[in-house]
């Protein structure tokens, strides 16, 4: 089993840790996330239909859409932490989330075909986090206008879908 610690507080910015703080600090983050792959999967199927296209307020994302930004999320911090594991001190520029959401086209996807994406992305960033050696992970590069670590990177990605699962459970499910 793979090990990566938790980073340290100076490994990312001060609004990360609404999302590491969700997490455990037994270094189990790569087997998180492909647990955490099982656990949004079943949570999602078990939602009924009407729900994933439902919005809780106006101007909020909908299930799918929120599954989709999960998906585009992962891409982009994945890609991060690989510029940033092989050193690369390129600044890497943000992304405007509701754009992307807005133009995802989720909700006129299928669920099944939503979740496969979701389940091919999300074992890429697994291979990708198990294939960097050590040494890289404490590496760190601006994205966002933001200092990140890899494995504050990876640290992120899992808190991040927590987050969002524990707002469709608060949110959307009441």
């Amino acid at each position: 089993m793979r090990m990566i610690p938790k980073p340290e507080p100076n490994e990312y910015a001060p609004y990360v840790i609404m999302y590491i703080s969700l997490l455990p600090d037994d270094g189990r983050i790569v087997e998180h996330l492909e647990e955490n792959l099982h656990a949004t999967t079943e949570f999602i199927r078990s939602l009924p239909q009407e729900k994933l296209t439902c919005r809780y307020a106006e101007g909020k994302w909908t299930i799918k859409e929120i599954l989709a930004h999960l998906i585009d999320d992962e891409r982009i911090y994945a890609y991060r932490a690989l510029r940033f594991a092989r050193n690369d001190q390129t600044k890497l520029p943000g992304f405007e989330q509701d754009n992307y959401a807005a133009e995802s086209g989720a909700n006129d996807r299928s669920l099944d075909d939503l979740l496969a994406e979701f389940t091919v992305v999300r074992n890429s960033t697994i291979a990708l986090f198990n294939s960097f050696p050590d040494h890289v992970l404490t590496r760190s590069g601006v994205a966002s206008g933001n200092v990140m670590s890899v494995r504050a990177i990876a640290y992120h990605l899992a808190g991040h879908e927590l987050r969002h699962m524990n707002i469709i459970k608060e949110r959307y499910l009441s």
